[in-house]
């Protein structure tokens, strides 16, 4: 499903006015609409009144740590979040996606993937249809029969396996930690058991990629989880 830039709003929480700029600059080229925040306390404020369709937030702001401003925002918004940030750790980008953000990109980082990573969190916002149907590509999964098909070919899956693909599908195009997917199939006492996802994760993929070695919808995030693309 394509997504119009045009009447889009961005709201850039960066404390680097360079970066900001430098977002400001290259998203309105695109036809966004940007408005900026220096903090976390002002980011807030404009979340508020600007309404944006998608925030862009640095974890490393003056005021408060992003990963705070990520859970006050989830407190009563579910606008799609891409963090922005120098933190390369694992351990911040799991943090930050379980806080609720959608996304993570690493600084120094490329104007055209940020905009494929935008373009992706807007495209989730609609990607599940009043029938509870989702469709990437040759993939589709009817949520309200548990029915999966490839193209024309109806795929079997254990009923594991389909509650693992379920909650990647609702959370298409975003990462999913190996943490959440733990917690939500098998329980909170078995959110450390990561090579359970590793079994299943290669069996739905014999099932749904034409090729399980080089996949095209279930992509592995590396030390963080899967994304469902």
């Amino acid at each position: 499903m394509q997504v119009s830039d045009k009447n889009v709003k961005v709201l850039v929480i960066d404390d680097e006015a360079q970066i900001r700029n430098l977002l400001r600059m290259a998203l309105s080229g695109y036809g966004y609409e940007v408005k900026e925040a220096a903090n976390g306390k002002e980011g807030l404020n404009f979340a508020l009144t600007f309404k944006p369709d998608i925030i862009i937030l640095d974890l490393g702001l003056p005021d408060a740590d992003g990963i705070e401003v990520i859970k006050k925002l989830r407190e009563w918004s579910s606008t799609p979040i891409i963090v922005l940030s120098v933190r390369e750790q694992e351990n911040d980008k799991i943090m930050a996606l379980d806080s609720g953000a959608d996304d993570y990109v690493t600084k120094p980082f490329g104007m055209g993937e940020l905009l494929a990573r935008i373009r992706t969190a807007l495209r989730h916002r609609t990607m599940v249809t009043p029938q509870m149907s989702i469709e990437l590509d040759d993939l589709k999964i009817d949520l309200a029969t548990r029915k999966i098909m490839v193209g024309e070919k109806e795929v079997k899956l254990t009923p594991t396996e389909y509650e693992i693909l379920k909650i990647l599908a609702l959370n298409a195009g975003k990462v999913v930690t190996h943490k959440q997917l733990l917690k939500e199939v098998w329980g909170p006492m078995y959110e450390n058991e990561v090579h359970y996802l590793r079994i299943y994760i290669a069996q739905i993929r014999k099932k749904i990629e034409a090729d399980p070695s080089r996949p095209r919808h279930l992509i592995t995030e590396p030390g963080v989880g899967y994304r469902l693309i």
